[in-house]
């Protein structure tokens, strides 16, 4: 069973195809620029990549160009597009009714079009993609694969606010959590490793936007990411959570809107807005390096802030017996991860330092010291393998 794996965003398309029978990646690709001067790279395992200027009008484009090179006599890996069986698409919001992955027909469209306000940025590009798919490949069924679904299972102390409740009843606002497919993925793999299903974890996802996740027994129990992504630990340029206040009093005191006030908090802030570097965490490395102070600040602030969660979560699960490290920073980044495990012996969280700095990338390394209690793990995610597991179970 091949399942073709799209991840739409407002300028871009990512694939996968998967071959489901032998669990291997046939081949992958991005069509970068959607709308502006289109970019398509193409790369299949062993061969060489490809890479060229495509037009791109529109998302619709994007998906015909995918396909065509997926069946090209020289490039494809498919004779026709007929050997697909179904698409899996990412959506990162499922609001209140789409709790678990769900094939997509007329009434989940409509639904996820009425959560647009609850998802303005990743919202309107993945319905787009969708909407695309489904008109170039009419005849095959399409899932919709939630990052919120993950925490659908959470307790309502964990997810509901200390506002007035009717604002929930009326408007939706909760804690929905994001990141959930790559949470359950490397969760899932931790538990598989420890032998043991039942496990506490605590599961790190560190990049350009991060989000820590508690889990027992293979289910979510508690996220720092919230209402929105905005929420957690600071991020590339994002400042995580801070004093609600802040934001009424910046927009106070500099006379600026509630819009200008959000783009402040969640494109100036995080990395970026304390280094006055980089959002990208490898510069700020770099300049810390060389004593940049604002640099060394805002690498301090981020493994501050990401121990207060770790020890939360211990808190709150009474106990951990796994902590993992994924995505961009997490899993390459060697610094951030000593500096986060530093100090946390207390709780059975010690690393090997040469393990840790010499972690081939890619790979999933145990970086535990011996005799540790608690096992700490770099494990690579692969979110795009779980929105095809998700469409195959639910297309087969």
């Amino acid at each position: 069973m091949k399942i073709l794996v799209v991840n739409a965003g407002s300028s871009s398309l990512k694939y996968q195809l998967f071959d489901m029978d032998t669990n291997e990646v046939l081949a992958k690709g991005l069509c970068e620029r959607i709308g502006i001067d289109g970019i398509v790279s193409h790369k299949r395992p062993g061969k060489e990549d490809y890479k060229v200027n495509a037009d791109f009008p529109d998302h619709k484009a994007a998906i015909e160009c995918v396909l065509k090179l997926l069946t090209d006599a020289e490039l494809g890996v498919i004779a026709g597009v007929e050997e697909i069986s179904a698409v899996g698409h990412r959506f990162a919001h499922g609001g209140e009714k789409l709790k678990k992955s769900a094939v997509l027909g007329d009434q989940e469209l409509e639904y996820l079009e009425s959560i647009v306000g609850l998802n303005p940025l990743h919202g309107p590009p993945a319905i787009s993609g969708f909407k695309a798919c489904k008109e170039v490949m009419p005849n095959v069924k399409h899932v919709g694969v939630f990052d919120t679904s993950y925490y659908s299972d959470m307790e309502d102390y964990a997810y509901i606010y200390p506002i007035p409740y009717e604002l929930y009843e009326q408007y939706q606002i909760r804690r929905y959590g994001f990141h959930g497919t790559s949470h359950r993925y490397v969760a899932a793999k931790a538990a598989e490793i420890l032998g043991n299903k039942n496990a506490k974890i605590i599961t790190c996802h560190l990049g350009n936007g991060s989000s820590i996740t508690a889990t027992v027994n293979g289910k979510a129990v508690d996220t720092s990411m919230g209402f929105t992504p905005q929420d957690g630990v600071p991020m590339g340029t994002r400042s995580g959570a801070i004093d609600p206040t802040v934001v009424t009093y910046i927009q106070k005191a500099t006379g600026c809107t509630a819009e200008e006030a959000d783009t402040i908090l969640n494109k100036k802030s995080g990395l970026l807005g304390v280094s006055g570097v980089s959002s990208d965490c490898r510069d700020i490395c770099d300049e810390a390096a060389k004593g940049n102070y604002r640099a060394q600040l805002a690498l301090k602030i981020l493994a501050h802030n990401i121990k207060k969660i770790i020890g939360s979560y211990v808190a709150e699960m009474n106990g951990v017996d796994a902590l993992v490290f994924t995505a961009g920073i997490g899993e390459n980044d060697r610094q951030i991860r000593e500096d986060v495990c530093k100090d946390m012996s207390w709780l059975g969280v010690e690393i090997d330092e040469t393990v840790n700095k010499t972690c081939p990338r890619g790979e999933i390394v145990d970086i535990s010291a011996a005799g540790a209690k608690t096992k700490t793990f770099v494990i690579p995610t692969n979110e795009e393998y779980m929105i095809a597991l998700d469409t195959q179970n639910l297309t087969k």
